[in-house]
């Protein structure tokens, strides 16, 4: 369903051309598309009566619930300019950040509700309202990116963009209305919105979870997004999930064992480059072991320029939004530049790392990402960050913070790692992960990690 096909939101588009095909499973409830289109009506006529209109800045404050969908599709159908927020962000941020947003409405969903100085919304059902004339070219979300200095910025993003995402992942990867896909990814990150969006693209079936453990929620799923931690736990469960065919793959180094393993239990596993800018993913590929990130998808450009990643496509944000202006992402060139370091194989991707995340250790360029590629290649390793550290003599020193099985000696990881790597490579100290920086998305910001190792030392 192509978004210059569309002519009106794709959920009712939907209920309009299969209405009894299965649109939604949570739990014990399962909905077909008109089921879906009643529902998000009704609650969206209640949020137009409590005052949400177009381009009305509101917060959604919630875990994937069935509300929290619901909501997001609803205030979306007002028109609303929405902006699905981490329950787990501090109330100084949130204070702090929100009012350079334009925000009028809060919905908060989460179990603990946080005080913040703009009117409450409430989940009312309503038999009139207007809705909002689907218009694909207005401002419909802002996601905030992970904020690696200073306050995150607020990507903007039309409804457009999100459906252009969808389209090129699913030029690539197989999903129809036959199939499935698990809500696994919260939907205040990209990623988890780009499963909404592929979801009504592809008309398929939306699954939740509802409080179930990951493997019982991914019983009546065929496809999902993981990141590496989770595959890893499922494949150590005595049993895989039947229906599970396809695994996308994300926010962390991906090491070959994985896929290996679960492509033998007959798992595809998927991998691409992509960020909070371009609505998710830009480049993809079968996850089969080696260190790229794929080729571009239909709709998106990359360029290099010195080492540095440049990005055209139809699914890139608006602008980033802030004081009720847009601030262009581009350049005077027309690309967007990602700070990302990247090189060509071919017609294939590879990242480096960030350019920012270079440092220097007695003269020694390290790029961090160089280290974890390695790390994560250790059977007995899920993920790794390597971080500086100061240092009198050398300046920085790198550290290694890991999510490794506990029976992992590390001056045994240590041994075996100097021999794949130079000596100025080799972290002067392991830590473990610890399991808070884990919680509430994806991807752990690289900056959490590094504030954490900095209270070790205070």
């Amino acid at each position: 369903m192509a978004e210059q096909m569309i002519k009106d939101w794709p959920w009712r588009e939907r209920a309009n051309l299969s209405p009894f095909a299965v649109a939604l499973k949570a739990g014990d409830i399962t909905w077909c598309w008109r089921d879906l289109q009643h529902r998000v009506d009704t609650l969206a006529a209640g949020f137009i009566q409590q005052g949400v209109g177009e381009g009305t800045g509101v917060v959604l404050r919630s875990k994937n619930t069935l509300d929290a969908v619901l909501s997001y599709l609803a205030l979306l159908q007002t028109g609303a300019r929405l902006l699905p927020l981490n329950p787990q962000l501090p109330q100084a941020l949130c204070e702090a950040l929100l009012p350079q947003l334009d925000i009028g409405f809060v919905l908060d969903l989460a179990q603990s509700p946080l005080p913040l100085p703009m009117a409450a919304l409430t989940l009312q059902n309503a038999y009139c309202g207007q809705a909002a004339q689907w218009q694909p070219q207005r401002l419909a979300t802002l996601t905030l990116t992970s904020g690696s200095s200073g306050l995150p910025k607020a990507a903007a993003h039309t409804a457009a963009a999100h459906l252009a995402s969808a389209a090129g992942v699913l030029n690539l990867i197989p999903f129809t209305r036959n199939d499935s896909w698990l809500l696994s990814l919260p939907l205040f990150h990209v990623s988890g919105q780009g499963i909404i969006w592929r979801w009504l693209t592809a008309g398929a079936t939306l699954v939740l979870a509802e409080g179930q453990p990951l493997e019982a929620a991914l019983a009546e799923c065929s496809h999902a997004s993981l990141v590496p931690t989770q595959l890893w736990r499922l494949l150590r469960q005595p049993s895989v999930p039947a229906k599970l065919q396809h695994v996308l793959l994300g926010g962390a180094q991906i090491p070959p064992e994985l896929t290996e393993q679960a492509e033998r239990l007959g798992i595809r596993c998927w991998c691409g480059y992509g960020m909070t800018e371009t609505a998710s993913t830009v480049t993809a590929k079968r996850a089969e072991g080696s260190a790229g990130v794929g080729q571009v998808l239909a709709g998106k450009e990359v360029s290099i320029a010195g080492e540095e990643v440049l990005i055209r496509a139809d699914s890139l944000a608006s602008g980033y939004w802030r004081n009720g202006q847009l601030t262009p992402l581009t350049g005077s060139d027309g690309w967007f530049h990602t700070r990302d370091r990247g090189m060509w194989s071919g017609d294939e991707l590879h990242i480096a790392g960030r350019l920012d995340n270079l440092f220097f250790s007695g003269g020694e360029g390290i790029q961090p990402e160089d280290i974890e590629k390695v790390l994560v290649s250790h059977p007995q390793v899920s993920q790794a960050f390597v971080v500086p550290v100061e240092d009198a003599q050398f300046g920085h020193r790198p550290v290694a913070i890991l999510d490794a099985q506990d029976s992992l000696p590390y001056d045994e990881l240590n041994l075996w790692l100097s021999r794949q790597v130079p000596r100025f490579q080799l972290p002067v100290a392991y830590h473990a992960l610890p399991a808070a920086l884990a919680q509430g998305g994806i991807k752990i910001s690289r900056a959490s990690v590094r504030q954490w190792l900095e209270t070790l030392s205070a």
